[in-house]
Parts: structure tokens; sequence; C-alpha cells
């Protein structure tokens, strides 16, 4: 059933705290997050390195428990992996590299039971004409360039028609022009396919462009900073005023100067960008 935007959010993460252990002590990831993912968002989490994003991300995934809070998935508590939830890491090795580039699409549809051996192989082939390697079906893997491997682990998540696409920073191990490259592939397959997207970045320009909302996590452990809205910045606009303006002020909610508490000043707030800012 798909999800409309009046029947709530599709993800709820509500007053969240993660935390692991170090040989040394116990150390909390996340401080008290709640955001909500509605059906259709490009989400992004957005923060420097430590701030728990990719914790959230996997606790979203099913993968982790938290310390504290929860997680929901179309108002059912998330305590396990599911398929409707599927995962693109940055690693190239998330591909087994004995199955071919058809059989890596196809091997989730077959190992859930949700298609036929020939259903998978036509599902396959569609979602890998959308992301241009239908003609490297046949190829094992370790011929790929990092990029291609990164349409492949696309292909074989939106394959299982999930209602939500988890990414962990997949486009950060790959040159500037790769990189770019695939985020414009991204934003193609979300206009054709409207999927429901939760995207971590540490790139404030990436997250600007990749994302229709940002939620901006504060340094270790991580703090709501502030949800920002900037669905109307696309590949083009980084040159431009507006986005330059905005990429500053997430800079500066992110690394506030002399360590005062970010708050938004009077008439700060203009038409580029919205941003909602929460007290640290």
């Amino acid at each position: 059933m798909t999800m409309h935007p009046s029947d709530g959010p599709l993800l709820q993460v509500s007053n969240v705290n993660i935390e692991y252990r170090t040989r040394e002590r116990q150390v909390r990831a996340t401080h008290d997050v709640s955001f909500d993912v509605w059906p259709g968002d490009r989400f992004i989490l957005l923060g420097p390195s430590g701030c728990g994003k990719s914790s959230l991300l996997k606790a979203a995934g099913g993968f982790l428990t938290p310390r504290s809070g929860q997680l929901s998935l179309a108002g059912s508590v998330i305590t396990s992996p599911g398929p409707e939830r599927m995962m693109v890491f940055q690693e190239f090795d998330q591909l087994p590299p004995w199955k071919t580039v058809l059989e890596n699409v196809m091997f989730p549809l077959l190992a859930s039971r949700k298609a036929s051996r020939a259903e998978a192989k036509e599902t396959a082939l569609h979602f890998l004409h959308k992301v241009g390697l239908a003609e490297f079906a046949d190829v094992m893997p370790h011929m790929l360039s990092g990029g291609m491997k990164q349409r492949v682990a696309i292909a074989r998540a939106l394959a299982m028609k999930p209602r939500m696409l988890l990414m962990d920073e997949p486009f950060a191990a790959l040159d500037a022009l790769t990189r770019r490259t695939m985020q414009e592939e991204l934003l193609a397959l979300w206009e054709e396919e409207r999927f429901t997207l939760l995207f971590v970045t540490h790139s404030i320009e990436e997250a600007l462009v990749v994302g229709s909302r940002i939620l901006v996590l504060s340094p270790h452990p991580g703090r709501v900073r502030a949800e920002i809205n900037c669905h109307q910045f696309g590949l083009n606009d980084f040159g431009s005023e507006a986005f330059q303006h905005a990429a500053r002020h997430i800079h500066d909610l992110l690394f506030p100067t002399n360590g005062a508490s970010p708050s938004p000043s009077s008439g700060e707030e203009t038409a580029y960008v919205a941003a909602t800012v929460h007290p640290s």
C-alpha cells in the first residue's frame, strides 16, 4: 500500500538515545534525537564524524537497538531488519563476489521469496537498465569500478521496492566527478520511483542538493541542532548566492563561533531555506 502524506509520517524517531561500548567506557552516540520522515522525503542526516548519524541509520534499518527511545515504521515499532527497508553502504565490497551483477540484484528477491526466478530476473534487469548497467548483467563485481558497484547496490535495493531506501555515505569514497554523476542518477531515479530516502552524509553541499529536508546534528554526542527545508536546491545551484548562504548557515549551526549555542537571528530565515533551530 502506498502511503500518502495525510496518513502521517512513514518513519518516526522519538527521543532516541544510542550508546555503544569501547574497551574503556560506554559512549553515547546520540542524545534524545527525534524527527519524522514522510513518504517521498529525501531526508538527510548531516553532521560531523561521531555525531551518531550512521547509528541512527542502522537503528532505522533494525540493525541496532537504541538504549532508550523508539523508532517506528508506519506506526509499527522497528525491532529487526526487514525487506521494506533496504540499505546501501559506503563500502564497495557489499556485493558477493561470486555472483554476477544480475545474480546480485536478483538475490534479495529470491531470498525473501518475493518473486519467482523469472520475475526476479525481469525486475533485476529493469533496475539495472535504470542505473545504466543492463549490458554488465553477466559481469562479476571485481570487474566493475567503484561507481558501477554502487549503481548495482542501488539497483539491488530498489528492485525490492522498499518503503524506505537507507544510504550510509554511499558516494563518499568516490572521486568528485563520479560522485556528482551518482548524485544526478540518484535524483533521476527518485523522480521516477518516488521512494522515501534516508541518507547520511557529512558534506553540507551534498546534503543541500540530494535532500529535500536536512536534520543537522551536533558534534558528539549527536543532538538535533536544526531541521532545514532544502527541496528548492538542485545540482545546478552550487554557485548561486542562495545556495552558498544556506551552506554557510548550516556550517554555523554545526560549528558555532566561540562555542556559542546556535540561534536564528531576526530576519535570517528567508525564502531560500526554512529552518527550525533546536537549543543545544
